[in-house]
């Protein structure tokens, strides 16, 4: 395989609370990503998925944030270390991000038009004039009627759906290397959801770029994701090909969320399937503890004293889980063949 085209080591993000009380966002998450590769990071609400997204552009906002250490390696170069200056040329340029919930990430008082048009011009030595005809190249491109007259349209006259993808348009205006899609169909129906994915998809395919899709759709993951990270208390506790996290699940809180999918080939005297508790306080979690052990049923003392150390279960599966054997039971009831 290529070399990755994105590396995020040991990657610390914290938000400061009232009181000096340290909340750890993200605790020493590493992955890579591979051009033209999808790579999903799924967890609950609060596991730290947008944090560390918005950490790789540097969008941390301080106070309260701060980025604490570690390293994000874009083609070798240590996005850390680099000026601001250096930042705004490679946002939008080499690496895009279309952000959750499109209508309040779009300017309300400018037009559609304008709003791709000045990403363009921004990070291109193209003319306003032809800024313009690229801008209706890409509303064509993500199959929005009328483009030449839709440029000219204010957010509030597009519905969520065409919203997301002028946000997907504006995102891809100078065919970036990277595209990180945080929570990309929220609030959207099940049909446009699944329009929006395929342009997603279908982008990836023409211009190479790669894939960040930041998720708690299960769905989603199954039918796009080359390689899937599970996160949870701002780590990953368990990654691997999709096929290898679906077939083969290994982390207990893995095993949860793909139990919590309703399932039409089960009885309905199942039920819907719950996780436990609720995701934790970081600021209230030992830094020498396992963040899960609180709701997980296989937990012993050590999971509350030692950080779980990962294991290569494969080649290409990975997980940090010391009472993983335990949940086999679990296992073979999630898995469908």
């Amino acid at each position: 395989m290529s070399e990755p085209i994105l590396q995020v080591k040991n990657l610390c993000t914290s938000f400061i609370q009232e009181g000096g009380r340290e909340l750890r966002a993200v605790d020493d998450l590493s992955y890579d990503v591979h051009e033209k590769e999808c790579v999903a990071i799924i967890g609950e609400s609060g596991s730290g998925k947008s944090v560390s997204a918005m950490s790789v552009l540097r969008l941390i906002p301080y106070p309260p944030g701060i980025i604490k250490s570690g390293e994000i390696l874009y083609k070798g170069e240590d996005l850390l270390k680099a000026s601001e200056s250096r930042m705004e040329d490679i946002r939008g340029s080499k690496i895009s991000m279309i952000f959750q919930e499109p209508s309040t990430s779009l300017n309300p008082v400018m037009t559609i038009g304008n709003q791709i048009m000045e990403n363009i011009m921004l990070h291109t030595d193209l003319s306003k004039d032809d800024a313009r005809k690229r801008a209706e190249e890409l509303l064509t491109m993500v199959d929005i009627p009328n483009a030449d007259v839709r440029l000219k349209d204010y957010p509030f006259q597009f519905s969520g759906g065409m919203q997301q993808r002028a946000m997907i348009a504006m995102a891809m205006c100078c065919n970036p290397d990277i595209l990180i899609c945080d929570e990309p169909t929220t609030a959207l129906d099940v049909t446009v959801q699944a329009q929006v994915l395929e342009q997603l998809n279908n982008l990836r395919e023409k211009y190479n770029t790669a894939l960040i899709i930041i998720t708690h759709n299960l769905g989603i993951v199954a039918r796009y994701a080359d390689t899937v990270k599970i996160m949870y208390g701002g780590r990953i506790i368990e990654s691997g090909t999709a096929d290898d996290v679906f077939e083969n699940p290994q982390h207990p809180y893995t095993i949860g969320l793909i139990r919590a999918v309703p399932r039409l080939d089960l009885p309905r005297s199942r039920g819907l399937q719950t996780i436990p508790g609720e995701p934790p306080d970081m600021a209230s979690v030992p830094a020498n503890s396992c963040a899960f052990a609180a709701r997980c049923k296989y937990a012993c003392d050590e999971c509350k004293t030692k950080r779980p150390e990962g294991e290569m279960i494969s080649d290409t599966h990975y997980c940090a889980c010391p009472r993983r054997e335990l949940a086999s039971e679990e296992r073979k009831e999630v898995v469908v063949h």
